[in-house]
């Protein structure tokens, strides 16, 4: 067995003329949006903008979109583009509610992550070993899910009680919990109103209220990922696959054996999400649920950078907009409205400041029809509301293009021996 060592990919070397946000950095920038949510709050009066609830729901939505976002995050860096996280999403709600009727919540947990992982195989098999273009492998998997779980639900669960042929009996609750004492104190201490005190107090009294155990161990996932494709040789030689196979090929590395663990591995956390889906946010499946939300995290790993910690923040913002349909959705993005344009005025500024006249005009200009908007309507439509999240989408990937950098080798074909 080959015990050479890869050399270090490049991944962590920003491109030229493109600066990374450093951590203190991004801190700074989080603590001015905190800032500026507190002032609309206290302007508008909405106070659910930053409830105890609110942020417990975003958490709860922004779960299966960090999950396929993760999913994504680990086929990439091994050089597999994965446009299929919808379908193993899908994969994952059919499995988990099949089996969790029958055999209990958690042993459809199980059942939802060897769904998705099934489908990450297959998209394996079809872009590693066959070399076939991996856009078009990961929407036929998108079509093969959607078409496979309709055929199988008119088998498994009509006939059923509560179950036809586009939604799956009851599944028994995996049940939740709070942090005793903390989550209590801190509900008190947002309901207080007082300028940014309670502000934090709601976003951390949504990450210890009314918590699911999946909803932890979804989180532990995070830093894990991290861990072991930062700070381990397992994670160096996978992420070398998505740089440069061909030089992690002379180095003994097995291409091919790396590249279908990320997939399938990827399969298994987007399947968990969707198990979520259908054991914990609902106790049901039910055919359509999971609402595009596989694109949704392969747009929040693009603004992470794919780097987890970025793909986190990504997904709590995506959860966050997400929640508002759920939650005073109408008032409460009106609000967000005065947001938007502190944001962007904040932006002008910054502009000017780094002479950038041009873009500082026309950050001007929309921050001025936003306003206006804002000054002439109490409340947005439901239509405005329910659009948000994929608005944010894309205005969140179109502002973040100009700092992306994909690994090296994405999507690329690689056979074996290709280099000699």
């Amino acid at each position: 067995m080959s015990t050479a060592t890869v050399a270090k990919p490049s991944a962590q070397q920003p491109a030229k003329g493109r600066r990374r946000l450093s951590l203190p950095v991004l801190l700074l920038i989080i603590a001015g949006v905190l800032i500026l949510t507190s002032v609309v709050r206290l302007i508008t009066g909405a106070d659910g903008i930053t409830s105890t609830g609110q942020m417990s729901t975003a958490l709860r939505l922004a779960v299966p979109i960090g999950l396929a976002g993760l999913g994504g995050l680990w086929s990439e860096r091994a050089g597999v583009v994965n446009i299929g996280l919808e379908g193993m999403l899908i994969l994952g709600t059919w499995f988990g509610a099949w089996a969790g009727f029958q055999w209990g919540p958690w042993v459809g947990l199980l059942f939802g992550i060897v769904g998705g992982a099934l489908g990450g195989l297959l998209h394996a098999v079809v872009t590693v070993t066959f070399n076939v273009n991996h856009i078009v492998s990961g929407v036929a998997l998108n079509i093969l899910a959607l078409g496979a779980t309709r055929y199988l639900s008119t088998f498994a669960f009509e006939g059923k009680q509560g179950g036809t042929s586009k939604q799956s009996p009851p599944v028994e609750s995996l049940g939740s919990f709070s942090v005793p004492g903390l989550s209590g104190w801190l509900e008190t201490l947002n309901h207080k109103g007082w300028f940014l005190v309670s502000d934090i107090a709601g976003l951390a009294g949504g990450l210890v209220s009314d918590l699911s155990p999946v909803t932890v161990i979804a989180v532990a996932l995070v830093p894990a990922s991290w861990w072991l494709l930062w700070r381990t040789p397992f994670g160096l030689r996978l992420r070398s696959c998505g740089e440069s196979p061909v030089a992690a090929e002379s180095l003994g590395v097995n291409v091919y054996k790396y590249k279908y663990l990320a997939v399938v591995i990827s399969g298994g956390l987007a399947g968990l999400g969707g198990a979520f889906l259908s054991l914990v946010a609902s106790n049901i499946y039910l055919e359509g649920q999971t609402g595009g939300r596989g694109y949704i995290g392969l747009a929040a790993m693009i603004f992470g950078n794919w780097m987890p910690g970025g793909l986190a923040l990504g997904a709590g913002l995506f959860g966050y907009t997400d929640s508002l349909k759920l939650r005073g959705g109408g008032t409460n993005v009106h609000a967000l409205l005065l947001l938007l344009v502190l944001i962007l005025v904040a932006g002008v500024i910054y502009l000017v400041w780094r002479k950038r006249i041009l873009p500082a005009l026309l950050t001007a200009a929309v921050s001025a029809l936003i306003l206006v908007w804002y000054l002439a309507t109490n409340e947005v439509p439901n239509q405005v509301v329910t659009a948000t999240p994929y608005v944010v989408t894309l205005l969140v990937l179109s502002l973040s293009a100009q700092r992306l950098r994909m690994p090296k080798a994405d999507g690329k074909p690689y056979r074996k021996g290709q280099g000699g």
